[in-house]
């Protein structure tokens, strides 16, 4: 299918016969991944990123200094963009994801990058691009309505970059450090404006709905397809209430709905919550109720059981009934029951050993959990080892353009080994 577009567009096909370099480099990744060969299907300018095909290949570089490369990139790529031309903006931040995302794989398929590495640069690469959407979203709000009274401006505060009253907050896997090349992105918005506050533009609208307009501004932004594609596929379901839920809550409302009706399984998804980018003030409150919910005093017999009649349930409703092929993620031993165990001892020990509270990743929280006394050092070191296996074949799966993994033994014996772990922490109600 890649050969017919090729040879459908004389422009490429001449550019791979002038460069045999590039032409291996092509036929190399698409026979190591039909997700990549699908990409350039459907977005032939990726070819152009194999021109230079040592740019492909990505250094080992923590989370903070991706981060960094891909804001000086992405703002180097937008100077050339006119604010005002929505269209224009929509299709750089997804051009601009599609070729970062092919440089992050082809260093994955090399071996040149491990999993929690990939991770990071695409947790990295998704706080980027959102902060830029959040800023344009804002620009396009405040032309039309002003912006909120309560924010006080000040000759040496960039109101665009960090006085807006608002934040958004990732959780799941973008709160993990996680994100996969699928995976969507879990967003609660939030806002600090108080009651009765208006906005101080010609077209005055209360500051609750301006909030309200701007979450639905910045949806519109991620979702919208075009020529390019979706720039994230985003769920906003973790907010207070769920869908019947206000698209942007005040922090005292998100603080009222934890103490007072969330669920538990709320308080799970909120071990995986951290804020992506906002107001400084605002993150800094949701930081500290974050860390009062998890830390509140909890009955761990009964906490037990609601964590495992979640699991069972996700299983029942998730986990696919193909006995030949297994899913990485619901499956038992899976990575699912991995996530549940780091939460179960986040919610039930944090009272005491407030440093479980710190980090949002599996990987710290496990390392907190064993300085905390909790876990020996060799299991916490297990299941640390079976999560980022795990988490790597699921990386596979995904370039390979598949949802579920071939039953090997090694496979067999990962799950065997998590389900064990599972098992005792959970001896009373595990399934």
């Amino acid at each position: 299918m890649l050969l017919k577009l090729l040879l459908s567009r004389t422009t490429y096909l001449d550019l791979l016969l002038e460069n045999p370099d590039v032409l291996k480099q092509l036929v190399r990744l698409c026979e190591r991944s039909e997700w990549i060969a699908q990409e350039i299907k459907r977005f032939p300018l990726l070819l152009d990123e194999l021109l230079t095909p040592l740019y492909l290949g990505q250094q080992n570089t923590d989370i903070v200094t991706s981060k960094a490369e891909y804001e000086q990139e992405l703002r180097e790529t937008m100077l050339r963009v006119e604010q005002d031309d929505v269209e224009m903006l929509m299709d750089t931040w997804r051009q601009f994801k599609l070729c970062q995302q092919l440089r992050i794989a082809a260093s994955d398929i090399s071996d040149s990058l491990p999993i929690n590495n990939v991770s990071d640069k695409l947790t990295a690469l998704a706080e980027v691009i959102m902060h830029s959407v959040v800023n344009a979203a804002w620009t396009q709000m405040q032309t039309r309505y002003g912006i909120p009274r309560h924010i006080q401006e000040s000759p040496e505060t960039d109101v665009t970059e960090n006085r807006k009253g608002f934040a958004v907050i990732g959780y799941g896997k973008l709160g993990g450090y996680e994100l996969g090349y699928g995976s969507d992105l879990d967003l609660v918005f939030l806002h600090n404006a108080p009651r009765g506050s208006t906005t101080d533009g010609k077209k005055s609208i209360e500051s609750q709905q301006f909030y309200i307009k701007l979450a639905q501004r910045i949806m519109h932004l991620l979702n919208t397809k075009t020529l390019f594609g979706q720039l994230y596929e985003t769920d906003l379901r973790l907010r207070p209430s769920g869908n019947a839920g206000l698209l942007s809550c005040h922090i005292d409302g998100f603080e009222k709905y934890q103490k007072e009706e969330a669920w538990t399984w709320e308080h799970q998804a909120l071990v995986r919550a951290r804020a992506i980018c906002g107001d400084q003030d605002l993150i800094q409150d949701f930081n500290r109720v974050r860390n009062t919910i998890l830390r509140q005093p909890r009955d761990k017999q009964q906490l037990a059981e609601d964590v495992c009649k979640m699991r069972i349930k996700m299983r029942e409703h998730l986990l696919s009934n193909n006995t030949d092929k297994v899913d990485l993620k619901q499956c038992v031993g899976g990575i699912t029951d991995i996530e549940f165990m780091a939460q179960y001892w986040v919610l039930a020990h944090s009272h005491d050993a407030e440093a479980l509270t710190v980090y949002p990743d599996n990987l710290r929280i496990f390392d907190a959990v064993t300085t905390s006394g909790l876990v020996d050092e060799k299991t916490a070191h297990k299941l640390q080892k079976a999560y980022l296996a795990l988490r790597e074949q699921y990386h596979h799966l995904t370039l390979a353009d598949t949802k579920y993994a071939d039953q090997t033994e090694e496979l067999e014996d990962i799950r065997a080994k998590v389900t064990t772990y599972y098992n005792t922490l959970f001896s009373h109600c595990a399934t």
